[in-house]
């Protein structure tokens, strides 16, 4: 390829990264506020929240950027740059999925833990901030990896609005080459080494978020033998002791 279509292919990496930060961080801030809001002690917010849910994960991410670039500006008379209706669409979408996430790592923390937050007068926010989050955010991790990289390969989709993303940039230069198999290959490459990076950071993140929140516990069955254990060691010492 040319120095000029090289050139065109990074542009376009670099507005694929710049959508997938911004497309990242909202569907971050939407993950946490519906996912916490789905474990409300109030019905409506719950009912509101999972409605929410509902419609953005059973809706299709490529119907929903032709309904936020086309269908929503006229109706408000308005026009969304495509980079901010791509991230609009794309975190409202994953964002959902993402609401998921945190709910059931938030219902997996250990009941006994709200209890005792409860026992200490926490209000609930403090038992959220200082007991439940702590424990819950290492474990949506992994989930949230791979949700990222999906969001990642869902960036792809704002071509169609004629953004110059890495799978636009790359369909031009197909176009100007007439050669499909070299520069697809590239653009796979170049997926792969931004995913593989992205699971990598989020690797490191997990292991130190999990590094803060305490040592392992053993299982019941081992902290049963393990009490067993120190019971006998206790009564042969008081035995050995009265000898």
């Amino acid at each position: 390829m040319t120095t000029g279509l090289w050139e065109l292919v990074l542009k376009g990496l670099w507005t694929t990264l710049q959508l997938l930060l911004l497309s990242a961080l909202l569907a971050t801030a939407v993950s946490f506020v519906v996912g916490v809001a789905r474990t409300h002690r109030l019905w409506i917010v719950r009912f509101l929240a999972g409605f929410y849910t509902e419609v953005f994960r059973g809706t299709s991410a490529l119907v929903m950027i032709f309904w936020v670039f086309f269908v929503l500006p006229p109706a408000f008379g308005w026009q969304l740059v495509p980079m901010w209706a791509g991230t609009l669409a794309l975190g409202l979408t994953y964002g959902a999925y993402g609401s998921e996430i945190v709910r059931g790592a938030l219902n997996s923390v250990d009941p006994a833990q709200r209890e005792g937050g409860i026992a200490l007068s926490f209000t609930p926010w403090q038992r959220m901030r200082l007991i439940l989050l702590p424990q819950a955010v290492p474990e949506m991790i992994p989930s949230f990896s791979n949700l990222l990289v999906e969001l990642l390969k869902g960036t792809s989709l704002v071509s169609i609005m004629g953004m110059g993303d890495l799978a636009f940039s790359g369909n031009l230069v197909r176009l100007a080459l007439q050669e499909s198999a070299e520069i697809y290959t590239y653009l796979l490459i170049a997926y792969f080494v931004i995913a593989f990076a992205l699971t990598r950071l989020m690797r490191g993140l997990e292991k130190r978020l999990k590094r803060g929140v305490g040592k392992e516990l053993p299982s019941g069955a081992a902290a049963r033998e393990a009490g067993r254990a120190r019971t006998t060691a206790g009564v042969g010492a008081a035995g050995g002791g009265a000898a």
